[in-house]
């Protein structure tokens, strides 16, 4: 409140904790009233009311998942333009991690090209299921730094990866761990599938073709569902990891359109990118996960779940950090 009762145009960073403290610019909304009557100022995040206290609903009224939006199936373009715009703003910070995950993908690409499939499945595992959530959270860590006009800084960006949500993106891990063991176990009963004539036919060839394609885009799907805005929800919020899957899986289910378009971007990229002998994916990679941090708060509605105490991602981003050249009916309500 400014002087005299007035409402400011200033408010405090809360929960910054080890950070260097800051002053930002947020829009102050009227005072609401809480359960317990207590009168509270709440700040605007995209649409969503949040601050240092930012949900009247108690831990045991918080939903199972949170709501979740329906977006155009346009709206991928906007997050990976948002995602490049973020590569350009934070080219040092961003490329490295775009240097490592290109490097990461090329060396199993060339190691499964020389040796075989039977060697891929090791290094798979041990990317996908353990290095790429400590990558992602740094690069989502570099794009809510720059939404909150923050100096980016790598130091945090790494802080944020391998401290603050190391526990929750283990169990995240644990559940992705899941999925491939029951993916390969699901792999080799299609082998059942398989011909068992030298010389089989087109239509016992279609049958086990058809067969493996299933099992594929099956595990493919729930994979990408299952961890596609699960991860920015651990980072942007106090959730369990069950409750980021499960939301995240809710969230393609609502937006199918958009998600179908966002995996053809994503397709299209990786195969530009290994043809460009991973040059291409060195700029794809980070642009890309600071998109799906875009998706995720254009998706996601997660006010009701608690901010972490301490962290980047403690504070409220200004309401005027929504992208400007996002199209004026896309843009969300303020």
């Amino acid at each position: 409140m400014g002087p005299g009762g007035g409402q400011s145009g200033y408010g405090p960073q809360f929960g910054i904790g080890d950070d260097p403290p800051l002053i930002r610019k947020f829009r102050i909304a009227p005072p609401v009233e809480t359960p317990d009557n207590h009168s509270v100022i709440l700040c605007k995040e995209y649409g969503s009311m949040t601050g240092k206290i930012e949900s009247p609903v108690s831990k045991e009224e918080m939903p199972f998942v949170a709501p979740c939006r329906h977006v155009p199936a346009s709206a991928p373009w906007y997050w990976l333009k948002e995602g490049f715009a973020d590569l350009r703003k934070a080219r040092r910070q961003s490329l490295t991690y775009g240097l490592f995950m290109a490097a990461l993908v090329m060396f199993v690409s060339v190691m499964a090209w020389k040796y075989g499939r039977a060697w891929i499945m090791f290094p798979m595992l041990c990317g996908f299921v353990f290095i790429a959530p400590l990558t992602c959270i740094g690069i989502y860590a570099i794009s809510a730094q720059l939404q909150r006009d923050e100096p980016v800084s790598m130091r945090r960006s790494l802080r944020a990866a391998f401290r603050r949500y190391l526990g929750t993106e283990l169990v995240f891990a644990l559940v992705l761990l899941i999925i491939f063991l029951v993916w390969a176990r699901a792999a080799s009963v299609v082998s059942i599938f398989m011909p068992a004539s030298a010389n089989p036919g087109p239509a016992e060839m279609a049958t086990y073709i058809v067969a493996g394609f299933l099992v594929v885009a099956l595990f493919l799907a729930l994979t990408f569902s299952a961890s596609i805005f699960s991860l920015p929800m651990i980072m942007h919020r106090n959730v369990d990891a069950i409750t980021a899957i499960l939301t995240s899986m809710k969230s393609v289910w609502c937006n199918k359109a958009a998600m179908l378009v966002w995996v053809g971007l994503i397709i299209i990229g990786f195969v530009v990118g290994i043809a460009t002998a991973g040059i291409g994916l060195v700029f794809f990679l980070p642009a890309v996960g600071h998109g799906v941090w875009h998706g995720y708060l254009d998706t996601i509605d997660a006010q009701q779940f608690p901010r972490h105490e301490v962290g980047i991602t403690a504070s409220a981003m200004p309401v005027d950090g929504q992208p400007r050249f996002r199209p004026r009916k896309y843009r969300l309500p303020e």
